[in-house]
């Protein structure tokens, strides 16, 4: 592991030192918890943004949507 020094406002630092009280962590391992479960957002939003790309590259063929179409069931009003 590293050592790395960071800067923290007084009502954050604060905020941190009670979180890691109440989860009985230390400040370290839990700063450490929280930039991993922030990177793992970051990857998600990034996946989902390419996805996202990729499906609006590819329109679906008329045909495609016709087979669901056939399969779905509306209730009656």
């Amino acid at each position: 592991m590293e050592t790395v020094q960071i800067v923290l406002d007084k009502t954050l630092l604060h905020a941190t030192d009670r979180a890691a009280l109440r989860m009985k962590r230390s400040r370290s391992a839990l700063v450490r918890e929280a930039l991993r479960a922030h990177l793992r957002r970051l990857e998600t939003a990034t996946q989902e943004a390419r996805d996202r790309q990729g499906y609006l590259g590819r329109l679906p063929a008329q045909e495609e949507s016709e087979l669901w179409e056939a399969e779905a069931a509306w209730p009656a009003e």
